[in-house]
């Protein structure tokens, strides 16, 4: 038993890198390095927020912010509490998990183009969303639309899920199952929208566009609760992930379950990418771009590709929100737009540069 879980082990730490497998002192140094990246971006994460805490329309100082964040200065106070502060804790929330969705979703489907909204997961939610301003919200009503998309994207990813039972839980048949609830989604969407009125079609768009303006503290405790959750038991399976990158039969050979872990880590992937825009509307690319980007820096050892990924769409989101504030105040750049700026170039530059194999 102890020796087939060194085996296990084993095979982990090779499917943790690109090359040959590192032992000893060089592998030491390898967990070192990677530990040294993940303080490093939690630091760059905490400085963006800290940065973006500072700026705004209002033209505050940043000796004002420090003061408001330990005193009631009044409107001071009122705007970096109930303002500022929510919508850059939500940000960093929802990079994270997009980042962390993203990156388990790549890795169970061994697809390298794979993320919450390639897989229809972000298309059931925006329906989700579209349905409940047409339908069941007279006033829009935040709460009401949240709930529709993150019904609406648990549905998508138990249709998946239920599909890929009956057809043996096959990476190629989540693809094309996500990839089908994507364009249902998306044709429904198109035909409510025909149906809304003006009022109703530019809340939509609106929606779409992805904001965070409607951030407040009760929001960002319940996408707390959502993306972190399932955080833990994803790192506990992080061996599991760099077994199954070698293949389904070779894990199956080392104790792996394949089928079970496609599915449940699918849920789990799922779940958080419904916390994490069911407030804010659809954000695209965090989730392409940000586990590429790790990757490229530490490589695919997913004990630290997962927390990795996540704070670097955190950072991404909150660097992308501080622009959309500041870059044409006092209006606000919807952060989905500013988001496909960054996401869209660099990953041209990907695939034009990409020479490596993927993994």
């Amino acid at each position: 038993m102890t020796g087939g879980c060194a085996t296990l082990r084993d095979r982990g730490a090779q499917a943790a890198t690109r090359a040959r497998p590192a032992t000893g002192r060089a592998a030491h140094r390898q967990v070192e390095g990677r530990s040294l990246f993940l303080l490093l971006m939690a630091l760059l994460l905490v400085g963006a927020m800290a940065i973006g805490l500072c700026v705004g329309a209002s033209g505050i100082s940043t000796a004002d912010v420090l003061l408001a964040l330990v005193r009631d200065t009044g409107r001071t106070h009122d705007i970096v509490w109930m303002l500022r502060l929510p919508r850059i804790l939500m940000a960093a929330l929802v990079g994270f998990g997009l980042g962390l969705a993203g990156s388990v979703f790549q890795v169970v489907l061994r697809n390298p183009l794979a993320s919450p909204f390639t897989l229809g997961v972000g298309s059931a939610a925006g329906f989700g969303a579209v349905t409940v301003i047409i339908f069941f919200s007279p006033g829009h009503h935040l709460i009401g639309v949240a709930v529709g998309a993150f019904v609406f994207s648990l549905l998508s990813a138990a249709v998946m899920i239920a599909v890929a039972r009956m057809k043996q839980a096959s990476s190629e048949t989540m693809i094309l199952t996500g990839i089908a609830l994507m364009f249902l989604f998306s044709a429904l969407t198109s035909l409510f929208q025909y149906m809304g009125t003006m009022q109703q079609v530019h809340e939509i768009v609106f929606w779409f566009f992805g904001s965070l303006s409607r951030a407040g503290w009760r929001e960002v405790g319940l996408a707390a609760a959502m993306i972190l959750s399932p955080f833990p038991p994803l790192l506990r399976a992080a061996w599991d992930f760099n077994i199954l990158i070698h293949g389904d039969e070779s894990a199956a050979s080392l104790g792996v379950h394949p089928k079970r872990l496609r599915m449940w880590a699918v849920a789990a992937a799922s779940l958080i990418t419904a916390g994490a825009i069911c407030f804010t509307g659809v954000i695209g690319f965090v989730g392409l771009v940000a586990p590429h980007i790790t990757r490229m820096i530490i490589g695919s050892d997913h004990r630290f590709l997962m927390p990795g990924s996540g704070l670097m769409g955190g950072l991404i989101l909150v660097v992308a929100d501080t622009v959309a504030r500041t870059a044409w105040s006092p209006q606000v750049i919807p952060i989905g737009i500013v988001s496909s700026f960054i996401g869209v170039p660099f990953f041209a530059f990907l695939l034009l540069k990409r020479t490596r194999e993927y993994w």
